[in-house]
């Protein structure tokens, strides 16, 4: 049984599958409420039903009183609907909506993913969630007071875990640290989510994402995102790196192509029987202008800013429609 929710004020509709809490329904939609834990036991999104029958779920008493569901009020991450539901909360739409938190984790899982580069997968508490857009990056707390900073892999639909991908930089001490040290259930403190890089759903233009390296991480996610909620604007994808492996998760790319995702990949330092030179001009060499389009770049700082430069002078890209996110790293001192 399916049934239909609308938000006030915004008036908004989606639709919830039985069994689905308000909030499952609404992120699997592209509508964005308010959340903390999503277990019942922050209240960050509480929010009021006008009209309709909820089951109220786990909700903590404390979190959720009885006065509160006099009030008509619920938990969105407990409450399913029984019928039809007119609710009425407030949206996320802008990085400021979302709290910066500062969390404990523990290291769930340590993948490697090419001889330089490290999936790593924290856990948070059993009792908190990180709300954050796809794109969005989080600090990782150092006892030297230098936090590490790290874009978030996993698009918000996929919160079990939080997925960074981190590179292996000579002199790096955060990187020797992963490399060499780190071990599944260390505990890391993190402070999140932090950048203005992720999808703008509000446009319509096709898009063009272009990576290179580790800057991966926050396209894979802007992209899973942008498939879970059904995006239909075309998106092709450009991905640079020095040599063919730099290009390390190409089975996950190959999935989004069979969505309708088109894929350049491009290697600047050794032969191969791909696209060869700097990722940012094979856009250059593929489109005479981008005045329609909107581009995410993100990497090492001096491929966006060419993609930047060469993008707004040469192909008439509004500077509106560019949104990057630049990686500079901590060298040993």
């Amino acid at each position: 049984m399916t049934f239909n929710i609308t938000i006030e004020p915004s008036r908004h509709t989606f639709s919830a599958e039985a069994g689905e809490t308000i909030l499952e329904a609404s992120l699997r939609n592209g509508y964005i409420l308010p959340y903390g834990c999503r277990d019942g036991v922050c209240g960050a999104c509480k929010g009021k039903v006008l009209e309709g029958v909820v089951d109220y779920g786990r909700a903590q008493s404390y979190t959720l009183t009885e006065f509160d569901k006099a009030q008509g009020k619920a938990l969105f991450c407990c409450a399913t609907p029984q019928s039809d539901l007119v609710i009425e909360c407030r949206e996320v739409s802008r990085t400021t909506d979302i709290p910066v938190k500062t969390l404990p984790c523990r290291v769930q899982k340590m993948q490697p993913l090419a001889d330089d580069v490290m999936a790593i997968y924290l856990k948070l508490p059993a009792n908190e969630r990180l709300q954050f857009f796809a794109g969005q990056y989080v600090d990782i707390q150092q006892k030297d007071d230098k936090p590490r900073s790290f874009s978030l892999a996993n698009a918000p639909h996929n919160d079990e875990f939080l997925e960074l991908h981190v590179r292996n930089i000579p002199g790096g001490a955060f990187t020797h640290h992963v490399f060499s040290e780190m071990k599944v259930r260390d505990i890391l403190r993190i402070k999140g989510p932090l950048g203005t890089f992720y999808l703008r759903e509000d446009s319509e233009r096709p898009i063009l994402l272009v990576a290179s390296g580790t800057g991966f991480a926050p396209v894979k996610a802007i992209i899973e995102h942008a498939l879970h909620i059904g995006v239909k604007r075309p998106m092709h994808f450009y991905w640079g790196g020095r040599k063919p492996s730099d290009l390390y998760m190409l089975d996950k790319v190959r999935e989004w192509q069979a969505q309708g995702v088109k894929f350049t990949p491009v290697v600047s330092d050794v032969p191969w029987e791909g696209r060869m030179g700097f990722v940012h001009q094979a856009v250059l060499d593929d489109y005479a202008d981008l005045s329609g389009y909107d581009v995410y770049a993100c990497g090492a700082p001096v491929v966006v800013e060419a993609a930047h430069r060469d993008f707004t002078t040469l192909r008439g890209l509004p500077e509106t429609a560019f949104y990057s996110d630049a990686f500079t790293f901590v060298p040993k001192t």
